[in-house]
């Protein structure tokens, strides 16, 4: 998230006004209505996520529970359906009367981002534990301080993904208030965990958890519940298969053996005018070229912005014919024919175009200094084109299913460039690309870089490539529901989603329900299979995540939480001493014994406290001083690290054993 948030804000007042309700604040869903847990009546939908709303293996959401906006329409449940389980990032919501203040679970003494290694204390009041194995999951608590008192939901986070189809059971206990006095459970939990109404057999299996894990059935209980983390298949299944039919048709079926076979992709390819808006950018690089390509499509509306994906009879996405994408490469005057280049996809920042890799200074110098070609697609879904769709969303969730099923056909516009990459009879043997007859870039295996939202939808798009196996994911953070409160960039959604969804307690919640939706298209759905455990017919990937000290639009803590849950090292020292608002900075992340490091891994920069502050633990975006979000991209020792990381050198240390420092020159 980065520049392309002023485009977006640009938008909003001619493209909002007529959307933003004018409506008084309709009623929500009704907390007693049918269909509701009543475990926790501030929503409907509360406490969530909740296997009470899953039926037959599959979520049982209705319209009738979902938030209504200002206008008094429900978000349309129909987007939800088929869904087997929960986010494996999911936030753990509930609302509990007295804890208001962060002084209050102090006092009660729960977990929080200070001091991760606290999940285990004897008497932590606030537990999550896997059924399957009785053990606690790592987990923080915090409240949701964008809402003002009264309105404050408990927030639970994995510090680790939950797992695919894992069951789990939250626990909340010895709940105390700021000044010390005990918290009650309401009547209709009290009724259940005393024996005064039948439990039935999910309660009962839910009790014989909580009792395996040393927690007492007694008055100190004040809730507890389970829930159940969604499938592979219900997660990646989609982009999976439309994947494998495209390379099928390519004539490649085994893309786990790293080899590059069957035809190249069509595609056309020219110099790309530098004129306009464009001409400040001349001289950048030897050449701009433009091309396109043709892509399988499933969505409807040829694949446009708003789309939705085709689901077939069988529950698989159907091809609705093909559309063009477009893509810009640039070629730095380093390659040539007697050093030829390496190709890399380049995955660009929130709500922006692939002419990214022209704007800034930091790709051009890349490019040079590595050797790299750099070719990039639009992150469709979530580019410039489709911002007029974000803002319909932001009134209005009913089109959540847009963003993610868009995403998924930008996974495999990207994949099927980075195939005419890496393809001997693609890209390479284009005129333009050659010196005397001869290519001035290599294929086989490409690699892949990025930057902020190419960093989150990276994730996903690693966890499917065949043709990378190491992508740095800069700047980067998965699960939208947590990144987007945390970000500065929410200033400017807020102002559109805000007067749509009027009642606070539900803010969360909507976030907690369109991520369900999310990690089809991002990080947080597929980070399980990113590294060591491959999603079906993938290679292995090895992945740097480059992250910024106290960034101002993607927050630290979901980059470490992505780390522990792609097995990823980190660089120590991680920072100076002073630096971090944790007791034990990054904790659960284990340290780089040696270098050069061939496993995936997580290296921190900071630009120091002169420039840049260190991060707020709350739910809230860090400000003041500098955003070093373009900071480390524009560091010469991050961009020589990502270099040799990307060509295979595994990680080396330009810090010398001491933490890395981010460039403080911005130009």
């Amino acid at each position: 998230m980065s520049r392309r948030t002023s485009l977006f804000r640009a938008l909003v007042p001619a493209l909002v006004l007529a959307a933003l309700p004018s409506a008084a604040h309709a009623a929500t869903a009704s907390p007693s209505g049918a269909g509701c847990d009543r475990l926790d009546d501030a929503a409907c939908l509360l406490p969530f996520p909740n296997d009470a709303l899953r039926k037959d293996g599959k979520l049982d959401l209705r319209t009738s529970q979902m938030p209504r906006n200002a206008k008094g329409k429900a978000i349309d449940a129909a987007g939800w359906k088929g869904l087997d389980g929960f986010s494996p990032g999911s936030v753990i919501l509930t609302k509990v009367p007295g804890w208001e203040t962060d002084a209050a679970l102090e006092r009660s003494g729960a977990v929080s981002l200070s001091d991760l290694s606290k999940y285990t204390d004897k008497k932590a009041p606030v537990l999550v534990i896997d059924e399957q194995t009785g053990k606690r999951w790592p987990i923080w608590t915090e409240l949701d301080n964008n809402a003002k008192q009264g309105y404050r939901l408990l927030e639970v986070h994995p510090a680790k993904n939950f797992l695919e189809g894992h069951t789990y059971v939250v626990v909340l206990r010895a709940l105390k208030r700021a000044d010390g006095s005990a918290i009650r459970a309401g009547k209709r939990f009290a009724s259940l965990r005393d024996g005064q109404r039948p439990a039935g057999a999910r309660y009962a299996k839910i009790f014989k958890a909580i009792k395996k894990a040393g927690v007492k059935r007694d008055k100190s209980l004040f809730l507890t519940w389970d829930f159940t983390v969604a499938s592979e298949k219900s997660l990646s299944g989609r982009a999976v298969f439309m994947r494998d039919q495209t390379f099928k048709a390519l004539g490649d079926t085994n893309l786990a053996d790293g080899k590059v076979q069957g035809a190249a992709p069509a595609f056309t390819l020219q110099t790309k005018p530098l004129d306009g808006d464009l001409a400040k950018f001349a001289g950048r690089y030897a050449q701009v070229l433009e091309g396109t390509f043709p892509v399988p499509c499933y969505l409807t509306k040829g694949c446009a912005p708003g789309s939705r994906m085709t689901i077939g009879a069988d529950g698989l996405p159907k091809q609705q014919g093909t559309y063009t994408a477009r893509f810009t490469c640039v070629v730095p005057a380093t390659a040539t024919a007697d050093h030829p280049a390496r190709l890399a996809l380049y995955g660009h920042g929130l709500l922006g175009k692939e002419t990214e890799i022209l704007s800034g200074p930091d790709v051009p110098k890349m490019a040079a200094e590595s050797n790299t070609v750099f070719c990039a697609t639009p992150w469709i879904g979530m580019a410039s084109e489709d911002i007029p769709n974000a803002i319909d969303v932001l009134g209005d969730f009913s089109g959540m299913p847009t963003l993610p099923d868009r995403l998924q056909q930008g996974f495999l516009d990207a994949l099927v460039l980075g195939r005419a990459m890496a393809h001997p009879q693609g890209l390479a043997t284009s005129p333009l690309l050659e010196q005397g007859g001869r290519s001035i870039v290599q294929t086989g295996s490409i690699g892949y870089d990025s930057n902020s939202q190419g960093g989150i939808a990276g994730g996903a798009l690693t966890a499917l490539a065949p043709d990378f196996s190491h992508a740095v994911l800069g700047v980067p953070g998965m699960n939208y529901s947590v990144l987007l409160p945390r970000s500065a960039d929410f200033d400017t959604y807020s102002l559109v989603m805000y007067p749509a969804y009027k009642d606070q307690v539900e803010r969360p919640l909507i976030l907690d329900l369109a991520q369900l939706l999310w990690d089809r298209g991002e990080g947080d759905g597929y980070a399980q299979h990113m590294t060591g455990d491959p999603l079906p017919n993938t290679i292995k990937h090895t992945v740097l995540l480059d992250v910024g000290l106290g960034d101002h639009q993607v927050t630290q803590f979901q980059a470490d939480v992505e780390a522990r849950t792609i097995g990823a090292s980190i660089h120590t020292p991680i920072v100076a001493a002073g630096r971090s608002p944790q007791a034990k900075p990054s904790w659960g992340i284990p340290a780089i014994a040696s270098y050069p490091f061939n496993g995936s891994a997580i290296v921190y920069w900071d630009a120091g406290p002169a420039l840049v502050n260190v991060p707020p633990l709350a739910n809230h975006p860090n400000r003041g001083k500098q955003d070093p979000h373009e900071l480390v991209r524009r560091t010469p020792a991050a961009r020589q690290q990502k270099a040799t990381f990307l060509a295979g050198g595994g990680l080396i240390d330009p810090c010398g054993g001491k933490p890395c420092v981010a460039a403080s020159d911005v130009g």
